[in-house]
């Protein structure tokens, strides 16, 4: 693949699921990805596995400071990426809105809100500088539905819609912000939520095929829609 079509993208949540599965096809395509996952022992696997120029760190992305540390080097280094992929998510255990815990249901919306805009904070003022970029914050289903006994990641998830299309709104002509719902996928997240479903579900790894062409495809003309996985 010639050089100037190589990309470099982050992904939030690398350790599993999806986002584990789109950084080893980024990367089998020739890709460059900077991820990070709060799973330490994941992530030294992951640094052992795919050397420079990939980057692989262990960070909360529900915390700010976290975040500077890990791409404030990388940014001042390298500039901005391609592409950015919130995709680090968690869900409550299943129950009634007024059965969750104080801290379970802040933990849900700190790492899917909180956790996407510490990434757009640090990155969008280097895409503007580079007067291109695509972010991409993974909603659900549920972002656009509702379900029982999963209120605080409904919460959540219809939060990624509507932030991410006020973003579209701040962003600066070439430039572009999309919400995703990836689909109903047998990740660890549904297994928690609806275990008799998860099995009859497409696998992440399987998910993953086609993702790298058409997330890349993405561009200016897409900015602030609300886009399904293929």
């Amino acid at each position: 693949m010639p050089a100037e079509t190589l990309k470099t993208v982050i992904i939030t949540g690398v350790s599993r699921g999806l986002g584990a599965a789109l950084s080893k096809r980024f990367i089998e395509a020739g890709h460059t990805v900077w991820g990070c996952s709060r799973s330490t022992s994941e992530i030294l696997t992951l640094q052992k596995k795919w050397e420079e120029p990939h980057h692989f760190e262990s960070v909360d992305v529900a915390k700010c400071e976290q975040v500077e540390k890990w791409l404030n080097p990388l940014l001042e280094h390298f500039g901005a990426p391609d592409l950015l992929l919130n995709n680090a998510g968690v869900i409550n255990r299943n129950a009634p809105l007024w059965k969750v815990p104080e801290e379970e249901f802040a933990h849900v919306l700190d790492v899917h809100l909180k956790g996407s805009a510490n990434l757009i904070r640090k990155v969008a003022p280097a895409m503007i500088s580079r007067g291109k970029g695509v972010i991409v914050n993974f909603s659900s289903t549920w972002g656009r539905s509702v379900s029982s006994e999963v209120a605080p990641y409904c919460a959540a998830k219809w939060g990624i819609e509507g932030m991410t299309r006020a973003l579209a709104l701040d962003l600066p002509q070439g430039l572009a912000a999309v919400s995703l719902n990836p689909g109903v996928i047998n990740t660890e997240i549904l297994r928690s939520c609806l275990p008799e479903m998860a099995p009859g579900c497409i696998k992440p790894d399987s998910w993953s095929r086609g993702m790298v062409d058409f997330l890349l495809k993405l561009g200016p003309s897409d900015n602030g829609k609300a886009l399904s996985a293929p």
